[in-house]
C-alpha cells in the first residue's frame, strides 16, 4: 500500500491539472465548457477518422458485386484524402465567418458533421452505397474544416499566449483519449458483427449532438471588438471569398510563405503513407478490423495524450519553426519503420511505427492549431489559418492518389516496401528545410522579431 501511495498522488495531481481551477479565474468558465464538450464530440469524430474509415471501407466493400479492386482502392484513397482535401474549403469558411458570431457559426458546422455520421448508418452495401459513404465522409470533413478554421480565432481571443498552448494540449489530450476509445469500440464491434455500424454510428452521432449542446454555451471574449476589426479590415481588402487573397498573403509575409513551402514538402510525404498502408495491412498482412484500426488509428491516437504535455511545454518555449525542426524527426522515423515492417513482413515493427507516428501526431496537433499565431496579427488570425489549411488541402487532394498510382505497380512487382522508402526520403527533405530555416528565427529573448529576420 505504501508503494501505491506515490502513484495515486501523482494520478491525483495529473487529473487535477485538467480542472478549471488550475487556470486563472477569467479563463475557467470558457475552458470548462470547451473541455466537457470535447469529452463528447471526439466520440462522433472517431467514426470519421481517416484510418478507421479507410479500413472499414476496404474490408466491408471487398468482393461486393460491381466493385472492382481498382475502384475500391480509389475509394480508400478518397476516404484517406477527405480530411485534407476538405481543407481546400478553409478560405471559404474564413470568409463566411468574417464579421459573424464565431461560436454560433462553429456550432452549426458541428451539427452538420454529426448528421453526416448518423446518415452513414443507412448506406447500402453496394456500388452506390460505397460512393454515398465517400460523399457523406467528404461533406462531414468539409464542415469540420470550418470548425478547425474558425475555432483558432476563439482560442486566440479567449486564452492568452502564456496559457494557450497548455490549454490546447489539454483539449488535444482529451480528444486523443476519446478518439482511441472510439476506434477500439468500432474495431471490436465490426469484428463481432460487420453490420454493427448501423446502430453504432447513430450512437456516436448522438454523443456529438450532446457535445454540441455544451459548446454552444462558450462565450467569445471581445466578440464585438473582433467583429469591428474584421469589418474594418474587410473595407480595405479584396473579397475574402477570393483565393487570390491567400496568394497575396504569401507575397506579403515571406517568412510564412517559406514555412508553408517546407510544410508542403514535409506533409506530402506523410500524406502519401495512408492509402498504401491500408492496402498493405489488408492484402498482405490480412489484418482484422481491430488489428487494422489499431495500426492506423488507435495506437497513434492513444500515444498522443502521453506525448502532448511534453510537446506543449516545448512549443510554449519556442517559435513554431524551431519546434518543427525538432518534431519532424518523429514522422521521418515512422516512415522508416513502416518501410522495415513491409520489407520484413513484421506486424510488431508495424505496431512500433504506429507508436512513433503517434508521437508525431501529438506535436503536430499543437503546431497545427497554434503555429500560425507566431506569424499572424490578431485580426488576421483566421486568414493565416485558412492559408495553412488550404495548402494542406491542395497536397491532401493530390498525395493519396499519387501514392496509389505509385504503390499499385510497385506492389504488383513485389517492390511495395520501396514505396515507403520514397515517403521517408520526401519527409527527410522537408525536415532539412525546417532545420535550414532555424537561422531566420532569433533565439528566445532576442529583441529581433521573426519579421525582422525575414528581411535579412
Amino acid at each position: 500500500m505504501l508503494g501505491a501511495r506515490p502513484f495515486f498522488l501523482a494520478l491525483n495531481a495529473f487529473v487535477a491539472d485538467f480542472h478549471p481551477k488550475s487556470l486563472p479565474p477569467m479563463l475557467r468558465a470558457n475552458y470548462a465548457r470547451e473541455f466537457f464538450s470535447w469529452l463528447l464530440l471526439p466520440l462522433m469524430l472517431g467514426a470519421l477518422e481517416g484510418g478507421t474509415m479507410a479500413i472499414i471501407v476496404k474490408k466491408m466493400f471487398q468482393g461486393v458485386d460491381g466493385i472492382s479492386p481498382v475502384d475500391l482502392d480509389l475509394a480508400v484513397a478518397a476516404i484517406s484524402a477527405a480530411p485534407n482535401t476538405a481543407n481546400l474549403t478553409s478560405f471559404i469558411w474564413a470568409a463566411l465567418a468574417h464579421g459573424r458570431t464565431k461560436i454560433r457559426f462553429i456550432s452549426a458546422l458541428q451539427l452538420v458533421t454529426c448528421t453526416c455520421v448518423a446518415a452513414i448508418a443507412a448506406v447500402p452495401i453496394s456500388t452506390s452505397g460505397l460512393w454515398l459513404l465517400v460523399a457523406l465522409v467528404a461533406i462531414a470533413r468539409i464542415a469540420w474544416t470550418g470548425v478547425i478554421t474558425v475555432r483558432t480565432a476563439v482560442w486566440r481571443n479567449n486564452y492568452p499566449r502564456a496559457n494557450r498552448a497548455l490549454i490546447a494540449g489539454k483539449m488535444a489530450f482529451v480528444q486523443a483519449l476519446i478518439l482511441a476509445i472510439a476506434g477500439l469500440a468500432i474495431g471490436e464491434a465490426m469484428d463481432i458483427a460487420p453490420a454493427s455500424f448501423r446502430y453504432l454510428f447513430p450512437i456516436l452521432a448522438l454523443a456529438g449532438y450532446s457535445g454540441n449542446s455544451i459548446y454552444r454555451k462558450v462565450r467569445l471574449r471581445g466578440q464585438r471588438r473582433l467583429q469591428r476589426a474584421e469589418q474594418d479590415g474587410r473595407a480595405t481588402m479584396t473579397s475574402r471569398l477570393d483565393p487570390r487573397g491567400l496568394v497575396a498573403l504569401l507575397r506579403e509575409d515571406r517568412l510564412y510563405a517559406r514555412f508553408m513551402w517546407w510544410m508542403s514538402v514535409f506533409g506530402f510525404g506523410n500524406l502519401m503513407l495512408g492509402p498504401p498502408l491500408v492496402i498493405l495491412l489488408n492484402d498482405e498482412f490480412h489484418t482484422s478490423y481491430l488489428e487494422g484500426i489499431l495500426v492506423t488509428t488507435v495506437i497513434p491516437i492513444a500515444v498522443m495524450p502521453i506525448a502532448i504535455p511534453a510537446w506543449s511545454r516545448l512549443l510554449t518555449r519556442m517559435h513554431v519553426i524551431r519546434f518543427r525542426a525538432i518534431h519532424g524527426w518523429t514522422f521521418v522515423a515512422a516512415a522508416a519503420l513502416i518501410f522495415l515492417a513491409d520489407l520484413f513482413h513484421s506486424l510488431p515493427i508495424m505496431y512500433c511505427s504506429s507508436v512513433v507516428m503517434g508521437l508525431g501526431f501529438a506535436g503536430g496537433s499543437l503546431a497545427w492549431n497554434l503555429g500560425h499565431h507566431d506569424f499572424a496579427p490578431a485580426h488576421r488570425d483566421s486568414e493565416y489559418m485558412a492559408l495553412h489549411v488550404t495548402l494542406n488541402g491542395i497536397r491532401g487532394a493530390i498525395a493519396p492518389f499519387v501514392a496509389i498510382a505509385l504503390y499499385a505497380p510497385m506492389a504488383a512487382a513485389g517492390m511495395g516496401a520501396w514505396f515507403f522508402l520514397i515517403c521517408f526520403l520526401v519527409n527527410l527533405v522537408g525536415l532539412a528545410g525546417f532545420i535550414a530555416m532555424k537561422r531566420l528565427i532569433p533565439p528566445p529573448n532576442s529583441p529581433q522579431t521573426p519579421q525582422d529576420a525575414a528581411e535579412v
